[in-house]
């Protein structure tokens, strides 16, 4: 595969979930946060990274949601292509890319469109890391706390071990892969229903791959339940 300086950045993010666990009403990357649409704040700030040739934002087939187009970076398209999980959206999102005629030598940063509080910086600093590593990778943070397993009793549940921290670091997104070669460690588990896949480092790490760690920030954190939504609030009007 080709990997001249010549191959472009874009991102792709998947935007077809439902969102249960966030106790919202619609799905919640179309919960209102700090004056507009939260996915919205995802997709300026990736709009802001200067790198970025192109944004490719995958929805359900079956999306109503009446976007603000006053707001809508002229460089980013929405594509209804989603599937009913994470993997399978950006499994389709690739190959809609790549029937754009999108090169499989182009670098593609999966991000998840409800980690709102992503900062342009920290994006161009994940590019700047991997644009000439052999595999790519991700923003992640070195795990901060002590980690415990758990057992259940009929209490709920209970400390079984503590657990080694010293190797361990919390995933983020972006993650940064070549185009052709995430849809092949994809394409590698899609007749299992992309069982087991969790994010795109994992699929990369069933092909025996060793994706890069390239330190991320702990306000880059994925808005997933109700008490999320105020911290996000908070930290965005504080920018504004």
């Amino acid at each position: 595969m080709s990997k001249t300086s010549a191959s472009c950045f874009h991102t792709l993010v998947p935007c077809a979930g439902t969102g249960s666990r966030a106790g919202t009403a619609q799905p919640k990357q179309y919960q209102d946060v700090a004056g507009q649409p939260m996915v919205m704040h995802t997709v300026q700030a990736l709009a802001r990274v200067p790198q970025l040739t192109s944004g490719w934002v995958i929805l359900s087939p079956v999306d109503d949601f009446s976007w603000p187009e006053q707001a809508w970076p002229s460089h980013f398209r929405r594509v209804p292509c989603g599937g009913a999980s994470r993997a399978q959206s950006v499994f389709n999102g690739l190959q809609a890319m790549r029937q754009a005629g999108v090169p499989d030598s182009d670098w593609v940063l999966v991000h998840d469109a409800a980690r709102c509080l992503i900062t342009p910086e920290a994006v161009s600093q994940l590019i700047e890391a991997c644009r000439d590593d052999a595999v790519g990778g991700l923003l992640a943070l070195p795990l901060p706390d002590t980690l415990k397993s758990h057992a259940l009793d009929e209490q709920g549940a209970r400390v079984a071990s503590t657990v080694p921290r010293a190797d361990k670091w919390l995933a983020q997104t972006p993650q940064m892969f070549r185009l052709g070669a995430l849809h092949e460690a994809l394409a590698s588990v899609s007749a299992s229903g992309f069982e087991g896949i969790t994010d795109e480092s994992s699929a990369m790490e069933r092909l025996g791959l060793s994706p890069r760690l390239v330190p991320g920030s702990a306000q880059n954190l994925k808005v997933t339940y109700p008490a999320d939504f105020a911290f996000a609030e908070a930290v965005l009007k504080g920018k504004a």
